[in-house]
């Protein structure tokens, strides 16, 4: 690529992303400010530097907080309590022992990335995070292992399905756009996925958790990882329903979508109960019962347990919220369209360009539904202009894998993961940055390979 295959502004607006993000990143982990604090300043200077109206940037942050927080903020919340009346209930001390039963301790890495795996397929990424985060501080209590070890094969599994995987929105819009059969990304998905999640999840876990130190102290996991039932714990049955019911409600949302018709009175009830706040909504009512009245606990031990647990969630969406903010005002300003032609500029093969335009785009935006969304309408007709080229459904692989790769300081999931596990900037550079990478780089190459033989 050559500097004049992106306009001379474009040029401009991808230097000013980049010093905002290395001022970010300086700002936080250097003069120590306090990262909403910091995202609300950088973002505000982007704008600035972007020639954007000053109302305009005020207006694009809030839209962006909003934006955010309208989900996360009621998913987190709902979430949290879920997990609390998990961990006070002993739910999650008997689905702990019984995954290290199978699996024994050494392997239980292993094992907590099939669980995100299979759970994350039908829920988006911080619902299924949510769910299975108190597992993971249960875990890494009783096997005494890091919590990084047990934490990052979870969002590695994860977060693959969220990228990858229909019917995760992104990737069914993407379905639709190169005109792909369903069946057969879910099929490839899965070759490709599982590979990834594994040299993303235990096996880079293994390398990397000796060399990260959390502190000893993490309120999250004080109130999502204890338990005070001793050996009086609930079933392994139960306990998996209750925290499996609201991805048993989606997947039926997702099975409505595909095969009944459209205004259908059963559709439209499942799309209600599926939606990911109404079925955490109706699990947590559930959990009222098989957590709460049937191991003894009276109305005011469950408000106790759903408001004391809410409190350290509070900076955690403040942050999220303000990294919402920032990537919102990234788009506004114009860099993810600049992003786009530069990409588009380089003459690759089909599913290396899919891969490369989702990529750049991510990493200017931190989003990686706008990435994939917008890399594979940017592809799409180029595609279909080249018939042959390239299968649509490794197209929206590819497209997937670079819509994942690179998560850092614009990216609302690098500070959940951040604020969950209480690590510092640098900390979650090293894991959460690292292993989105590697699963981006992987999945892709799978793709490639997996194209010789289809």
């Amino acid at each position: 690529m050559t500097p004049a295959a992106v306009p001379a502004n474009g040029q401009v607006l991808l230097l000013y992303a980049l010093i905002a993000i290395i001022t970010l990143i300086v700002l936080i982990a250097r003069a120590k400010l306090n990262p909403f604090i910091a995202l609300a300043v950088v973002s505000l200077g982007m704008g600035v530097a972007a020639g954007m109206p000053l109302t305009g940037i005020v207006n694009s942050f809030q839209a962006g907080v909003g934006g955010v927080l309208g989900f996360i903020a009621v998913v987190v919340a709902l979430g949290t309590m879920l997990g609390k009346l998990l961990a006070e209930s002993g739910g999650a001390e008997r689905i702990a022992r019984t995954l290290i039963g199978i699996f024994g301790e050494k392997n239980v890495h292993w094992a907590i990335m099939f669980v995100a795996f299979i759970v994350g397929m039908p829920v988006f990424f911080q619902v299924g995070f949510v769910l299975l985060v108190p597992l993971v501080f249960t875990i890494a209590r009783r096997t005494g292992t890091s919590l990084v070890l047990v934490g990052v094969p979870l969002v590695a599994g994860l977060s693959i399905v969220h990228g990858l995987v229909p019917p995760h929105p992104a990737a069914m819009l993407a379905v639709g756009t190169f005109k792909a059969d369903v069946g057969l990304t879910i099929i490839y998905s899965v070759i490709v996925g599982l590979p990834a999640a594994a040299l993303a999840g235990p096996i880079y876990a293994k390398w990397i958790a000796p060399k990260i130190q959390l502190p000893e102290h993490n309120p999250l996991a004080e109130q999502l990882g204890e338990t005070s039932r001793g050996e009086d714990l609930p079933g392994f049955g139960i306990s998996v329903f209750t925290i499996l019911l609201p991805v048993l409600l989606m997947v039926g949302s997702s099975i409505a979508d595909l095969t009944l018709a459209s205004g259908t009175p059963l559709r439209n009830t499942l799309n209600f109960i599926g939606n990911p706040v109404i079925s955490l909504l109706i699990a947590l009512l559930v959990a009222f019962w098989t957590f709460g009245a049937q191991r003894g606990f009276t109305r005011e031990d469950l408000q106790k347990f759903t408001n004391d647990c809410l409190g350290p969630t509070a900076t955690i969406l403040l942050v999220i919220g303000a990294g919402g903010g920032f990537n919102r005002v990234l788009l506004d300003s114009g860099v993810g369209r600049a992003i786009a032609d530069m990409a588009t500029s380089l003459h690759v093969p089909l599913l290396t360009l899919a891969f490369v335009v989702a990529a750049v785009i991510r990493v200017a935006t931190g989003s990686a539904t706008v990435a994939l969304t917008t890399a594979a309408g940017i592809v799409a007709p180029i595609a279909a202009a080249s018939p042959g080229a390239a299968r649509p459904e490794l197209l929206v692989l590819a497209t997937g894998a670079g819509s994942i790769i690179l998560s850092h300081v614009n990216d609302s999931g690098f500070w959940l993961i951040k604020e969950y596990f209480n690590m510092t900037v640098a900390q979650t550079l090293k894991t959460w940055t690292a292993l989105e990478t590697i699963l981006a780089v992987s999945a892709f190459a799978f793709t490639l390979l997996l194209a010789q033989f289809v």
